[in-house]
């Protein structure tokens, strides 16, 4: 042991002696290890760039083109528009800009736009992951970004993207009434509808060549109907080589056969026929182009099928998947909130109730029996969720002018209109003149032929022509004429 601690102590000495005697020698192998290290993340680098090159590779398809990205994103886009105007729409229903006035009819007005707002989110499911699929081989590229536009296209791709899930996701779990996370839905859902349609704005600005050179299948595919890459308008979701398709030699074409049968076919026939392998190719892109348009049709018309029965009644027998189906609840209607939710069963059933109607002074009391006195009319009004559910329905009931007109105001006044619940973001709801004075606007005191329920408001709720179901208020407390 002590002649090897001898010789490393030796050793050492040498070392320094050499360090010494040739400092210049040392001094660049110190600055050898920053290029050792500078190779050593190029050669990194080279490695990430050829993982993702054969990624891309792999992911070749005759699906992932600029072609079926345009279709596919046109068809994205207007989804996304009905999505956003239909929502905004239903938004300024619930909290109007003064001065706004809503059309009155048709009474089912509501009814369709936000039956067709969650009709579309729910197609814009299968076709968001279309969608991705399609332009995956563009997400695979070295270097990330090129330049500033290029960052523009990514960044604006990602909030789309991201905004595009999270709208989806929440808007779905809406119509089941789960909300399983801490802020307000109707706030953030309303918001982010802006950030999408910003982003997707920005996105086909940025694409707009591409989408331009794209858009009609004849400018896309040549005669054989093989995708014609071009090069000039920035794509990503072009092949790596303008020569996609590699044409196999006629010996390896020759070779292809495994089968007996087949041997002895090109021993008689000598192979004299030429074979043509792009065909072939062709015509196996053509089906799989087929079959995955196919696919993503098929997947839209299932999720719009099996779910458009819970706002249309031709479509309600394939109501498979939809939170609701018409005609199951409490007179032959279904419920979103009910009394015991509300806290109303003990208030709602007292024997003293009577709907206060007050304007300028001017206050009345009316029992059921005495708004029964002022005589019923029987409306068809739709009962329309923005969960995107609706059913038709027969009310009898009091006409609302009429009660506006009993305590000396005109008919179409501003209301503000309260119910007996204590809590909730509805307990209170106002109402445009528009509404208060439209003949079909009732103070309802049946459903189908029956008492209302008080699931469905008992002793008496508002209903009037297109409005949202939540301001169709329930369990009546006060109407007051506002200045």
């Amino acid at each position: 042991m002590r002649d090897d601690r001898r010789q490393r102590d030796d050793e050492d000495r040498r070392a320094d002696s050499e360090r010494r005697t040739h400092p210049a020698v040392h001094g660049p192998a110190r600055l050898s290890g920053g290029a050792s290290r500078l190779r050593g993340f190029r050669s990194a680098s080279d490695g990430v760039a050829s993982v993702l090159r054969a990624l891309r590779a792999a992911l070749h398809s005759p699906n992932r083109n600029a072609r079926s990205a345009v279709v596919i994103g046109r068809l994205l886009g207007i989804a996304f528009v009905i999505c956003f105007a239909t929502g905004v729409y239903s938004h300024f229903l619930q909290d109007p800009l003064p001065g706004m006035r809503f059309p009155t009819s048709p009474r089912s007005l509501y009814a369709f736009t936000q039956g067709l707002h969650i009709t579309a989110g729910i197609a814009i499911i299968p076709l968001l992951f279309a969608k991705l699929n399609t332009v995956l081989p563009s997400l695979l590229q070295m270097p990330p970004v090129r330049n500033v536009l290029h960052l523009l296209e990514r960044a604006s791709i990602a909030v789309f993207v991201g905004g595009a899930l999270v709208q989806v996701f929440t808007g779905l779990v809406n119509t089941f009434q789960w909300y399983p996370w801490p802020f307000p839905f109707r706030q953030t859902h309303y918001a982010m509808a802006y950030v999408l349609i910003g982003s997707l704005a920005v996105h086909i600005g940025v694409k707009l060549r591409i989408i331009v050179r794209y858009w009609r299948r004849r400018d896309s595919v040549d005669a054989d109907g093989r995708f014609i890459p071009d090069r000039t308008v920035g794509s990503e979701l072009l092949p790596d080589s303008d020569r996609a398709v590699v044409e196999p030699s006629r010996d390896d074409a020759r070779d292809r056969g495994r089968s007996l049968v087949r041997r002895v076919e090109r021993w008689i026939d000598d192979e004299r026929q030429p074979v043509v392998p792009r065909q072939r190719a062709t015509e196996s892109g053509r089906l799989a182009r087929r079959g995955f348009l196919a696919a993503i049709a098929s997947g839209v018309a299932g999720v719009v099928v099996l779910t458009v029965g819970q706002s249309n009644a031709l479509a309600q027998p394939l109501n498979v998947f939809a939170p609701r189906q018409r005609g199951l609840g409490p007179n032959g209607l279904p419920i979103n909130r009910t009394a015991h939710a509300a806290g109303v069963l003990d208030t709602a059933r007292a024997a003293d109730w009577a709907l206060t109607v007050s304007a300028h002074g001017v206050r009345k009391r009316f029992s059921r029996t005495d708004l029964r006195a002022l005589g019923l009319v029987t409306v068809q009004l739709p009962i329309a969720c923005v969960e995107g559910w609706s059913q038709m329905a027969t009310w009898r009931g009091v006409r609302l002018r009429d009660l506006i007109t009993a305590v000396g105001a005109p008919p179409d006044s501003r209301l503000k209109i309260t119910s007996l619940e204590q809590h909730g973001a509805y307990r209170i709801m106002e109402m445009g003149p528009e509404y208060a004075a439209d003949p079909t606007t009732v103070v309802a005191l049946e459903l189908n032929g029956e008492d209302l329920d008080i699931d469905h408001g008992y002793p008496a709720r508002i209903m009037a022509p297109g409005r949202p179901g939540v301001l169709q208020t329930k369990w009546l407390a006060s109407i007051e004429v506002m200045a």
